[in-house]
């Protein structure tokens, strides 16, 4: 075997080498990030969870007053069980005697949260003003403020984590941008515009939004 032969398998073993390191490389790349991918999902269902639990104990604090602004939107899965809850809390606090405001973006499919919210005792309103859309929070008592933040910016966006601040000033300030969001309509009037809009009856209402028909007649009348 001459040199340049020896040279030119030394050439070819290396480079296939190399090939097989860099496959291996990529392999254990895609598993470092589906592992990492696993632990960010666990890490979100966590701090959603976190945030709820903070919301329902902020709201058992409350002694006078809570002010809300969410999304309102269909609860799935494990939301199921937090939904029932704070519709549980809302009850038990107006009992109480404690006022409760919630707003809610001008969606349809909103009804249902704002129903069982209204049933619990609290006013529902909806709004189209931006706030509604881009903010979700309570204020207890003007005293301590819940803040909820999706992943990625946008009114379809879930809450993933949320922030508990004990400020008179933030409350004040955001109580103030409350007040100010534009054409407030209650859960009753909403109803009948989403009625006068589509052309829908009160039963189709009640199954699409799994409200209970009877509940709607009363509202309405």
């Amino acid at each position: 075997m001459t040199i340049e032969t020896g040279l030119l398998v030394l050439e070819s073993i290396l480079l296939i080498a190399t090939i097989i390191l860099l496959i291996y490389s990529i392999l254990e790349g895609k598993q470092r990030d589906k592992l990492l991918m696993e632990m960010g999902k666990t890490t979100k269902i966590l701090t959603r969870q976190e945030y709820f639990l903070t919301v329902l104990d902020t709201m058992m604090d409350a002694k006078e007053e809570i002010i809300g602004c969410i999304t309102g939107r269909l609860p799935g899965g494990d939301d199921r069980q937090m939904a029932r809850d704070i519709i549980a809390t809302l009850g038990g606090l107006t009992k109480k005697g404690v006022r409760i405001k919630y707003l809610l973006p001008k969606f349809p499919d909103r009804l249902h949260i704002g129903y069982l919210y209204a049933k619990a005792g609290a006013e529902i309103f909806y709004s189209s003003c931006l706030m509604v859309h881009n903010m979700r929070f309570i204020i207890v008592d003007e005293q301590i403020v819940v803040i909820g933040v999706p992943e990625i910016i946008g009114e379809t966006e879930a809450t993933k984590k949320g922030y508990r601040i004990p400020s008179e000033g933030l409350a004040m300030v955001l109580r103030n941008y409350f007040n100010a969001c534009e054409r407030q309509t209650s859960f009753k009037d909403y109803l009948k515009e989403v009625m006068h809009q589509t052309g829908a009856t009160l039963q189709y209402l009640a199954r699409e939004y799994q409200i209970d028909e009877e509940e709607l007649k009363k509202i309405m009348g």
